[in-house]
């Protein structure tokens, strides 16, 4: 049977990329696929059966090497969790839930993309905290170029997803790393200061300096919802010296005595802004248990 990926989805349909054919190959799901949600997402491989229309069924999705929850995407190699330094200002509880996100997924690489640094040359220090908690810091700027040559050195050869919020300029970035791209991109909104969606689809986009990238619908909530909250703190890569030696195996890091993430914070070497983020996102858990 023969296989292809998975390059978009849109409206029930999902667009294969046949590798001997220039135009995508537009399928739907067989029926038992369709009964498990995220059965198949962009990214995937999958087995399709071509029908006599021109058109296919999809059979099967093959084992997936990585697969970021929010948005769905398989098979990517890296994340560029991208935010801009102003307008809209920088949502660092969102850009925590994001970081969440992406560690819960086990997505190889982790980096943090920061656009319109002319516009605010003060980024550094709101994102100490970031640094100091071991993540790559890629400032960048799609209008006069400031990070360009290190952001297309980053992409090349890998699978790459551009996720975050609305009018952070995601598009203008792609569209200034490779011109042939030409995607459509928004203003922000001057009566709610936030984005407007110009992507409607992930969609896998090769670029031509070698690489493929996943431009991504812009949305405003970096949902949790499978998260344990037993398992949150892992997901905090500078709390994991610490985790073991706390004093109970069961310590939530938030009111127990004798707790060494706690401490570490007080020692300054994790910073204060994500322990306070890290207690954010618990509440925000131990919340969502209650209603259900």
């Amino acid at each position: 049977m023969p296989k292809a990926q998975v390059i978009k989805m849109y409206n029930g349909f999902y667009y294969l990329q046949i590798p001997e054919k220039q135009e995508l190959l537009s399928c739907r799901l067989r029926g038992r696929l369709k009964r498990h949600k995220g059965a198949v997402v962009t990214g995937d491989y999958v087995e399709y059966e071509l029908l006599e229309d021109g058109t296919g069924i999809i059979e099967k999705c093959l084992p997936r090497k990585s697969m970021l929850l929010r948005p769905a995407v398989a098979n990517i190699d890296q994340v560029l969790i991208t935010f801009a330094a102003v307008q809209p200002d920088l949502n660092e509880l969102l850009l925590n839930r994001f970081l969440v996100l992406a560690e819960w997924s086990g997505i190889p690489e982790i980096i943090i993309c920061i656009n319109k640094c002319d516009l605010n040359q003060g980024q550094e220090e709101l994102l100490q905290a970031y640094a100091k908690a071991g993540y790559r810091l890629l400032p960048v700027s799609a209008k006069d170029g400031t990070g360009l040559a290190e952001l297309k050195a980053q992409l090349a050869g890998r699978v790459t997803v551009f996720a975050g919020p609305s009018g952070v300029g995601k598009s203008s970035l792609l569209n200034a790393v490779d011109g042939s791209l030409q995607l459509a991109t928004g203003k922000i909104s001057e009566k709610i200061k936030r984005g407007k969606h110009t992507t409607r689809a992930a969609c896998l986009l090769p670029l031509a300096g070698g690489g493929t990238v996943v431009d991504t619908p812009g949305f405003s909530a970096a949902e949790l919802e499978n998260v344990d909250k037993g398992q949150l703190a892992y997901y905090f890569p500078e709390f994991r010296p610490h985790i073991s030696q706390c004093y109970y195996n069961t310590c939530t890091h938030s009111h127990e005595p004798d707790c060494a993430v706690k401490a570490a914070v007080e020692n300054g070497t994790v910073h204060p802004k994500r322990y306070e983020a890290y207690l954010n996102i618990l509440q925000t858990i131990n919340d969502r248990k209650k209603v259900y």
